[in-house]
Formats: C-alpha cells, structure tokens, sequence
C-alpha cells in the first residue's frame, strides 16, 4: 500500500505547461476539424516542427516554404508565402492554443538518398532577416499579418542529428547560424523568447538497463557513438555561445525515453546549466512520447500522465508530446488513426488541464517513487492526479483532505476518464483524477 499525504493549504509553486503538443491535428473539414479537441483539453501550446508532413507539406511554416527563393530580396513582402501558415495559425488562435514556432526545416527522413533543405543557410545573415519578416509579420501585423501572442522562436531542429536528416553541416556551421540569429531577432525582438536548439536528447547519462552476457548480473550499456555525438555537440553549443556573448531564452530538448530516465536527463541538464552559468534559462522538454508504440493503451497513457507529473516536479518549464497528429503511426498518443477520435494519452493531456487550471501545486508526499502524483489547488476547489506505474495494485490511502465529497475519475484500458464513484486501488497502469 502507498501512502500519499496531501496538503493543500501548503503551496510548492505555480503549476506548469507540461500539456503542450506537437503540431495540430490538422485534418478533416478546412484541415482544421479536430481542432476543438486541444480547446477542450486545454492545450497550451502547439509545437509548430514537422507541420503538414514532408517537407511541411510544402505550404506550412518551414523557411523555404515561406521564402521559397533564397535569392530573392528578403525586404519585399511579394517574396513571401504565407497563405496556408496564415490559416493555420488564425485556427490556432481561435483554438485557444499559442504557437510554438521552430524556425528551420521538417525532419527528411530520407535525406540519406538525397537532402534538400538540411544544408547550412548560404547566407546566415539573410536568413536571420527572413527570420525577423516572418515574426513581424505574425506579432506587428507586417506584409498584411497579424499581432498574435508567440513568445517563443527556436532556431532550427535536433541539428546534432544522424544520416544528415535535419543539419548536414558541422556543428560550428549550426553554432554560428545560432550566433548570428539569435543576436539579429533579440535586437529586433528584445521582448520574445528566442532560444534552441532541440536537442536530440541526453541518453548517454541515463542509459538503459542491461545484464552482462558473462555475469549475468545487471548493468549498463555504454554510449552509442550517436549518444555520444549528442553530448558533445551540447558541450559544444554552450561552449561557443558563452565565448560569442549568443544570447539565448530557452534551451529545448527531446527524449523518447521513459519517465524514470527522463526525469534523470531532467536533472542532469539542470546541474550543467547551473554549472556553465546559464541557470537562468526556461527548459523545454518540447519532444517526448514514452512508448510511443503502444499508443492507444492504459500503459501508454500511464506513462503519458507520469511525464507530465515527473516534470512538474522537477526542473523542465513547458512539455510539448510529440504528436498531435491523428493520421500516422506510431505518433499519435492522442489520436485513433481511423476514426480521429481522443484516445487514452489524450485523457492524461486533458487531466492534467485540471490541474493546470487550479494554479498552485501544493504539497504531495507519495513513499512509493513509482507512484506518481501531484496536487493542485486554487484555494477553494482542488484536485489530486495520480499515475500506477508500481506494476502492482495500490489500494488508496490519502490523508490531510476529507474527499467525502469527491469525485473521482479513472483512465485504464476500458475507461477514459470516467466517473467512478467508488475506485478505492490502483490497478497497474491506472490513472486517477480526484477533484474535491
């Protein structure tokens, strides 16, 4: 049996965006039917990287589909594309939802047969200026824009990555496109967030698990040499950034790995930015999703909803799951590929809306670590989530709140967040929504 001892009248800090996504369920009627679904989770944001499939579907968000001719004059307003990027982001600000827009190119998955965009801009000045027209025109109304709320700008995608599908240049060539960028926009933009560079992720700290083929005895596998190229390419970003005076608001990152690693890259990242003087910075995990195979299962959702409670405790500022795609697997945690309906990763999203919406996360002790939970108040109502990942039943001891009147509401394979009057253990994989 696990303990959880909750104390609403004692606030930890203010709850956190950890229910972002990816890009939006583009789709159905005017591409935007299924976009009242992230209204009705409360989806703060929306990570705009990989938008409308291959190369950005050729019409969204990328650079080279919004300027489509590098020689062109960056000045002259008729040089730019906006069309589909324009319906899509008035779409997601009916929605509800604030942008996340990437400034770079989508993932070419095949740029292994030949890249396209994956090579160093020609000319990083010019594209840092492509850069400031699209934000003027998304934030002052530039070249018949708008004057929408997007605070944060990455600059590029997981340049760190392997087989050339997102930077075939060296890292220097991606730390001076940052360099000159980021200066340019914080000059023109001192009021947003501009920052990178989508780390691929910190696997090397917290490897899996493994057993020793002579002992067999538990142990570790060592870094790939694509693990390790990760971690230097991160040593090397803050490295040349600190000597270049780059500035810099937010640094993001990525993991497909579960939640008991996560959350010790989570540390970890911590720890060296405190370290290297950038303690200051907003970190993003803005690409995750933990057996993204298995979506459309209690495990998947467990998994899902633990993430989302690791990172409200721990360091991590915003979360964006990857995706909120409803049409290709295996990204799609919230969506069924035939019908487009919600399935159980988008009731974890949803759940910790509930939260969100409180405020305050006030204090939780829970003396199992592989039961997760959080609680939320806003000093009148509150609310406490829960996530079973024990692999065991843990039947349900609460004390400090008097849940008499409570009600609760259970994500397991059968149930997406149903009322269950009367739920008192936690199967495995169980998730629990207790709002009083």
């Amino acid at each position: 049996m696990a303990k959880i001892i909750v104390k609403t009248n004692k606030t930890v800090k203010k709850m956190k965006p950890m229910h972002g996504g990816g890009q939006p369920p583009l789709g159905g009627k005017d591409m935007t039917e299924f976009f009242h679904y992230m209204t009705e989770a409360g989806i703060p944001y929306s990570r705009l990287h990989d938008v409308g499939g291959v190369f950005g579907g050729n019409r969204f968000v990328d650079i080279p589909n919004l300027f489509r001719d590098f020689g062109a004059d960056e000045n002259d307003p008729a040089n730019y594309d906006f069309t589909f990027t324009d319906h899509l982001l008035k779409a997601l600000d009916e929605a509800g939802v604030e942008p996340y827009y990437r400034l770079g190119i989508t993932i070419e998955n095949q740029a292994y047969i030949k890249p396209y965009h994956t090579f160093p801009p020609k000319d990083p000045e010019k594209w840092a200026r492509i850069c400031e027209h699209i934000i003027r025109h998304y934030t002052e109304g530039w070249a018949d824009g708008f004057h929408y709320n997007i605070r944060y700008w990455e600059i590029w995608n997981e340049p760190e990555v392997q087989k050339q599908m997102m930077w075939c240049g060296t890292p220097e060539e991606y730390y001076h496109l940052y360099d000159v960028t980021a200066k340019h926009l914080k000059s023109c933009f001192p009021h947003l967030m501009i920052g990178g560079y989508a780390s691929c992720g910190f696997y090397a700290i917290a490897p899996k698990a493994a057993v020793d083929p002579e002992t067999l005895m538990p142990g570790t596998i060592p870094p790939s040499e694509h693990e390790q190229r990760l971690m230097d390419f991160f040593f090397g970003f803050f490295k040349y950034i600190k000597e270049h005076g780059s500035p810099i608001d937010f640094f993001s990152w990525h993991s497909y790995a579960d939640v008991s690693r996560v959350a010790i890259m989570d540390q970890w990242l911590h720890e060296r930015l405190e370290e290297f003087g950038y303690g200051h910075l907003e970190t993003h995990l803005n690409e995750w999703d933990p057996y993204a195979k298995e979506f459309g299962t209690a495990h998947h959702s467990a998994e899902v909803a633990a993430m989302m409670l690791a990172m409200q405790h721990g360091h991590t500022d915003l979360c964006c799951i990857y995706d909120m795609r409803t049409n290709t697997a295996p990204y799609c945690p919230m969506f069924d590929i035939c019908t487009h309906k919600p399935i159980h990763g988008y009731y974890a999203l949803a759940a910790f809306n509930r939260l969100y919406q409180l405020g305050d996360q006030v204090e939780t002790v829970c003396d199992n670590d592989r039961l997760y939970a959080v609680a939320a108040s806003d000093g009148t109502r509150h609310a406490l989530m829960l996530s079973n990942l024990t692999g065991e039943k843990q039947p349900l001891e609460l004390e400090g709140v008097d849940l008499n009147d409570a009600r609760f509401y259970v994500l397991d394979q059968d149930r997406l967040l149903s009322w269950a009057p009367h739920a008192e253990i936690l199967n495995p994989n169980d998730v629990y929504l207790i709002e009083w």
